[in-house]
């Protein structure tokens, strides 16, 4: 029990022994800002001038340093900034560009037994909260328990994700009063280009009665006012006293255009809308935004956009350009919001499309002219009205698109947010903290991950040529290779030549399904819900879909995917199932039996409980009919069965054999190019093992080697399970990343590895990894792992008898590593 707990602990500290120390000055050359130590690598930050920046151990570089980041103010021109990392314990370190030398040294051991000891009882916290569902997930063996240990223990690493709200869709849509007007107020300056559709638009799709006043701001551009002189006078033709065009003698500006207009619209008692020349109304959208002004508390309300700071899409204060289109298309799936569901409070209005409600204009009847030009005026008139009780909401249920800086230069728009952010911070020195703590909370996350996927459905980004179907993949949230192969494809798909965006639909976490958009230079959109039905709802607009199974390890109701599957999947739409490994043919998706010895493919009849799947109702379903139900999917005249070796292709076919003819082998590239190693110059090395251990991978065979009498030392690339503890001989590095490869296993002095897994992978990253480096690697005559192993001339393949144990394996292994490198005291 206690190696079991201090396995637990030393995972425990990977996740959140964060230690930092300040590190070395390079005179005018540059600064290392800090040494941090997270989990078990050191990340090294700082700014640095140009120049060939090496770190560099006893043996010679270990990487090269990018200068990829901006540097901190108060740099020497022509500064960058950095973060690096390497895995703890490499060393001691050493930054030069081949002139300046500056020593690396991370937190000292002192600092760091007394971070060990200050966590020791945050983690017995950790392990009382955890120890019920640990004893009812050996009770139930309910695989949904999972993910709630690790988070119960601190091991949960996925970053968070807000839970969705279903909300946002329910209830009878409210009907605008008949007499319902609305008064917009319209400020132009040139933008000549987009104005005869920002008018034409309020034309053709305001659904409430209207009037406007437009303010044309002595326009450079010579066309202006003629044009906004014929349209005005088009309008009153049809409808006497629509539009109401005020024409400055002068420029006055955003602020002193806009306090004109209103001070004429107080003469009604309607809302006022205020519109900039850049904004494009979608149909049937003032109803939807004057809906939330029934409360008498709303002085503002603000659509989501592309481009209005808190109320962005896909994310906030990041704004996007979009196609032509593409605004009202998102907008067809805001409108089946409802208009008074999922409202937020905004810390302040934003003035390019902003409904004001008459009571509170009246009491802030205008911007203020210390503001200038504009930017930064709205704020300052929201943090008034707020200070009197008032609130400003966002609407989700309407998408306007913002051209944004139509009617400023982007140049001089950085130059006003500049200068005008300085007012704001001077007499509202917390409005910052309180945008903060907005985008951490999000409120808006449901309606934004649903227009940020219409927005995905549409295209994404402007793109030159037609996108591909965009792809949505089911998968976990385990990690692993599965997950690595991941990563790399969804970078593929956002690429400019790709979909330009991917979803994917995870399972194994602390809620059932996890719902994430990709997009470029983007991090990904997420949120968290058991709702399926919220999970469809999301996913309706993709038309043009291909759906990819990856792998859902880990789901409460695994029985349930395929079904799941059939009903994201339409006739048309593309279908793969991915075979990272075995969970289609069987709930032990690893094929080992209930006691994790290797017996062969199960036949369908197979009683061993392994191959028995739960339910979340702790209801049973055979093998065979576990396997109809995938056939089922597989068997669907779209889909295509994608196999990473010869070996999976086998028992795949073997299995499903009228299914062969679909099934396609993809064999993975390397995710890292890794240099040959050199073996260290002793005649008997370190025997490394690469990856994460668990049982399926080896450990207990790993436990039975370390304690053979003239066993090799065994060094552990990676972590293990602590439900298996290893001898105190075993050194187990914990997390490193590929390029740390080569100078790990120098430092250790390893001179062969071993991947010890005791069942067929279907790929195997690690042992195509560990092949790449040049050094013996032996596996034994198992799937994936032993066909790689026979095709290199580095590759050592162990015959194991039928049905052998660890002890066996663990001889045989042992016996192959003497052989490579014999013992002092073997004869000669």
């Amino acid at each position: 029990m206690i190696p079991r707990l201090q396995g637990l602990f030393a995972r425990y500290l990977a996740q959140n022994l964060h230690l930092s120390c300040p590190g070395p000055a390079l005179g005018d050359r540059g600064q290392v800002a800090a040494v941090a130590l997270r989990g078990s690598r050191l990340w090294i930050s700082g700014w640095l001038m140009p120049g060939n920046w090496q770190l560099c151990d006893a043996d010679g570089p270990v990487l090269p340093i990018p200068l990829d980041m901006a540097a901190p103010d108060g740099t020497p021109a022509g500064a960058r900034g950095f973060s690096v990392s390497v895995p703890d314990g490499t060393g001691p370190l050493v930054l030069t560009d081949g002139v300046v030398r500056a020593p690396i040294a991370g937190p000292s051991e002192k600092l760091r037994r007394r971070a060990r000891r200050a966590l020791m009882p945050r983690f017995a916290l950790c392990l009382a909260r955890a120890t019920p569902l640990v004893l009812r997930f050996l009770k139930s063996h309910d695989p949904s328990l999972r993910p709630r240990i690790r988070k119960a223990l601190g091991l949960w690493v996925e970053p968070p994700a807000g839970r969705l709200d279903p909300a946002l869709w329910d209830g009878p849509r409210p009907t605008p009063p008949a007499a319902a007007r609305v008064t917009l107020v319209v400020p132009v300056f040139n933008a000549f280009d987009l104005l005869p559709e920002t008018l034409e638009r309020v034309v053709r799709h305001t659904d409430l009665d209207w009037r406007a006043i437009v303010v044309e701001d002595c326009s450079t551009d010579a066309r202006v006012r003629p044009w906004l002189r014929d349209w005005a006078a088009a309008r009153n033709a049809a409808h006497p006293g629509r539009v109401r065009l005020l024409e400055n003698a002068a420029n006055l500006g955003f602020i002193g255009s806009v306090n004109r207009a209103l001070a004429e619209a107080l003469a009604w008692d309607d809302p006022v809308i205020l519109l900039n020349s850049d904004a494009l109304v979608p149909p049937n959208w003032a109803s939807r935004l004057i809906a939330p002004l029934g409360d008498p508390q709303v002085a503002s309300v603000t659509p989501m956009s592309n481009d209005a700071e808190n109320t962005s899409v896909p994310l906030v204060s990041r704004a996007r350009p979009l196609a032509p289109g593409q605004g009202d298309a998102i907008d067809t799936v805001a409108a089946g919001f409802h208009p008074l569901a999922g409202l937020a409070d905004l810390p302040c209005g934003v003035g390019f499309c902003m409904a004001i409600a008459p009571d509170w204009l009246r009491k802030a009847p205008g911007f203020d002219p210390a503001f200038g030009r504009g930017y930064g005026e709205e704020v300052d008139w929201s943090c008034r009205l707020r200070a009197m009780g008032a609130r400003h909401v966002a609407q989700p249920a309407l998408f306007v698109e913002h051209r944004g800086g139509a009617s400023f230069g982007s140049a001089e728009k950085r130059r006003l947010i500049e200068t005008n952010n300085r007012i704001l911070q001077r007499r509202y020195p917390d409005f910052g903290l309180e945008v903060q703590r907005f985008i951490a909370a999000d409120p808006l996350a449901t309606p934004r991950l649903a227009l940020a996927i219409a927005w995905a459905a549409t295209g994404a980004d402007p793109a030159p040529a037609p996108r591909p179907a965009l792809p949505i993949y089911l998968a976990h949230a385990l990690g692993g290779g599965a997950d690595h192969w991941l990563a790399r494809r969804l970078a593929e798909d956002c690429r400019p030549e790709g979909a330009g965006a991917a979803i994917v639909l995870r399972v194994g976490g602390p809620r059932r399904w996890r719902v994430e958009l990709h997009l470029p230079d983007l991090p990904p959109i997420s949120g968290e819900t058991e709702d399926l039905d919220l999970v469809m709802r999301l996913l309706a607009p993709v038309a043009r879909r291909k759906l990819v199974y990856s792998c859902g390890v880990g789901d409460p109701d695994p029985a349930g995917l395929p079904a799941v599957l059939g009903a994201l999947h339409r006739p048309g739409d593309g279908l793969e199932i991915l075979f990272h490994d075995y969970f289609p043919l069987s709930p032990a998706f690893t094929l080992l039996d209930a006691d994790g010895r290797w017996r062969g493919v199960p036949a369908a009849d197979c009683a061993d409980p392994a191959h028995r799947a739960p339910g979340p109702q702790g209801q049973g379903l055979s093998l065979a009919d576990w396997r109809a139900r995938w056939h089922d999917l597989a068997a669907r005249p779209e889909a295509r069965l994608v196999v990473f070796s010869q070996a999976s292709r086998a028992i795949v076919a073997g299995v499903w054999p009228d299914l062969a003819g679909r099934i396609e082998t993809r064999p993975h590239r390397l995710l890292a190019d890794l240099p040959r190693l050199s073996p260290p110059a002793t005649p008997r090395p370190a025997l490394g093992v690469l990856g994460n251990i668990n049982q399926a991978k080896g450990l207990e065979v790993l436990a039975h080697l370390a304690r053979l009498p003239g066993a090799p030392r065994l060094v552990v690339i990676g972590n293990t399970d602590p439900r298996h503890p290893l001898p105190a001989s075993v050194t187990v590095q914990g997390d490193y990343a590929r390029p740390d490869i080569p100078a790990l296993a120098r430092r250790h002095g390893i001179g062969a590895w071993t991947i010890p897994s005791v069942w067929p992978e279907t790929f195997s990253f690690t042992t195509h990894e560990a092949l790449a480096t040049g050094l013996p690697v032996l596996t034994f005559d198992l799937g994936a792992q032993a066909e790689a192993a026979a095709r290199a001339p580095n590759g050592h393949v162990i015959a194991l008898p039928p049905e052998a144990d660890p002890a066996q394996a663990a001889a045989a292994l042992a016996r192959q590593f003497d052989a490579l490198f014999p013992p002092p005291d073997a004869p000669g």
